[in-house]
């Protein structure tokens, strides 16, 4: 699952208790402290909705960030259990908490997408490097295309990668070497529209100058749309093969 898709995902009790806090705190200092709001309150508030977005979930950290300005205004502004703000300081403050909710909620999420792309590359990186191990290692091609084009259909999230040796290269959507893939001289924005669902994108292998053939790379059940970095190690997988020994 992709990290936008768990942060977006409601997990209600979770969701609640990010609504519940900040109400709970602000009725607890107005209990205590009917001088009126002063820093100790709103730092309270920022760190509950810290807490909040911090789960990674951004609709907790949303609904933290309201929670705490509506308790804020209710129960800790004048005139007190009332929504009503009569000071332009307070009205300030209330936004800011909003304000602060919002950034640091998606700052959470930002680093968590951080993380996952540095987990990622790392990922990528090992499977080049156990392929090339494995590749030194085995003798025999077809072993070695069959392992490469394995690897390669789980980096592009595609339905079949088969490898073709051949001279000749036919037409049709080419994975290039900078990752980029084009299709009778028109570069495709496939990070936008993702690979081509009606024809395979061809992958070529060479040995020096020579062409050994190329992958056949098919995604025909549903739009995949791997990043460029994710494009670029295919292309050094498959420069894996063009390493082993002719069949």
């Amino acid at each position: 699952m992709q990290i936008d898709q768990l942060a977006s995902r409601p997990r209600p009790w979770v969701v609640t208790a990010a609504a519940v806090a900040p109400l709970v705190l602000c009725a607890a200092i107005g209990s205590a402290d009917d001088s009126g709001p002063d820093a100790s309150a709103a730092v309270g508030l920022v760190l509950v909705i810290v807490a909040a977005a911090a789960t990674g979930i951004r609709a907790a950290g949303l609904v933290a960030a309201v929670s705490g300005a509506v308790g804020f205004d209710f129960f800790l502004t004048q005139p007190y259990r009332s929504l009503a703000i009569n000071s332009a300081e307070d009205v300030e403050v209330a936004l800011l908490l909003l304000v602060v909710g919002v950034a640091v909620t998606e700052l959470a999420l930002w680093g968590q997408r951080q993380r996952a792309d540095v987990g990622r590359q790392r990922g990528y990186l090992d499977g080049v490097m156990a392929t090339a191990e494995s590749v030194a290692r085995d003798r025999d091609l077809a072993r070695v295309t069959t392992s490469v084009a394995a690897r390669i259909r789980e980096v592009l999230d595609l339905d079949r990668c088969d490898f073709v040796a051949s001279a000749r290269l036919p037409g049709g959507p080419v994975l290039e070497r900078d990752g980029s893939v084009t299709h009778g001289g028109t570069s495709l924005d496939v990070e936008r529209s993702g690979l081509p669902v009606d024809r395979v994108v061809l992958l070529p292998v060479h040995a020096g100058p020579a062409p050994r053939g190329y992958f056949e790379l098919t995604s025909a059940s549903h739009v995949a749309r791997p990043t460029r970095d994710q494009r670029r190690v295919a292309v050094l997988l498959a420069d894996q093969v063009a390493a082993a020994p002719p069949a």
